[in-house]
């Protein structure tokens, strides 16, 4: 009877085991990736203090926002004084709706992989000093309502591939030093062009 009652014990704890590590999985990725934009972030405010890799999951960190499965839904940092760079890792966080990073001083490119984050609806990284040209990529965001680039140094080209995302309703890429034709988006889309002298129109 003990032996039997000893089985089914372990048998269970197996069990919870395996349906915790799920969740598990996706906290530590969701966590791994923000904690690595932090590395390359410098916080003269200190507003990440709060980011703090040891802990189970980012839901508790101040400025995101997770979502009742505690996976991460929104990132907030706009106006906090961040300077350095963006990391591939943030395409990591698959459920994310919601990154702001306006209005701070984050310069290098734009990284591919946020084309990765299917369910993203806001994109708002203007008013920093970006360069390089506007990922490919992004025309892959198939939710995304509101993309906002302004005021940064992006070069090359708009994507065409921006203009099949069917969902939008904002875009913003003045005041960069764009070149080439600007694609014919939908009559649907408010869009925001002026301030790029190489841009044809």
């Amino acid at each position: 009877m003990a032996q039997q009652m000893s089985l089914l014990c372990t048998r269970i704890l197996i069990l919870a085991c395996l349906l915790a590590m799920p969740f598990g999985a996706v906290a530590n990725l969701e966590g791994d990736a923000l904690y690595a934009f932090r590395q390359h972030l410098n916080d003269p405010e200190e507003v990440l203090a709060s980011w703090d890799n040891s802990l189970v999951n980012p839901c508790t960190w101040f400025h995101v926002t997770c979502n009742g499965d505690n996976n991460v839904i929104r990132v907030d940092l706009g106006n906090s004084s961040l300077s350095g760079s963006l990391v591939p890792e943030l395409g990591n966080l698959a459920s994310l709706e919601y990154l702001e990073l306006f209005n701070n001083h984050i310069s290098g490119s734009i990284p591919p992989e946020l084309g990765n984050l299917a369910h993203l609806a806001s994109l708002d990284l203007y008013q920093n000093a970006l360069t390089g040209t506007i990922p490919v990529t992004l025309g892959r965001l198939k939710n995304l309502k509101y993309l906002r680039m302004d005021h940064n140094i992006l070069t090359g080209a708009i994507p065409t591939e921006l203009t099949y995302i069917g969902s939008l309703l904002v875009v913003k890429l003045s005041y960069n030093n764009l070149t080439g034709v600007i694609p014919k988006f939908a009559s649907s889309v408010s869009t925001f062009f002026q301030g790029n002298p190489y841009l044809i129109h």
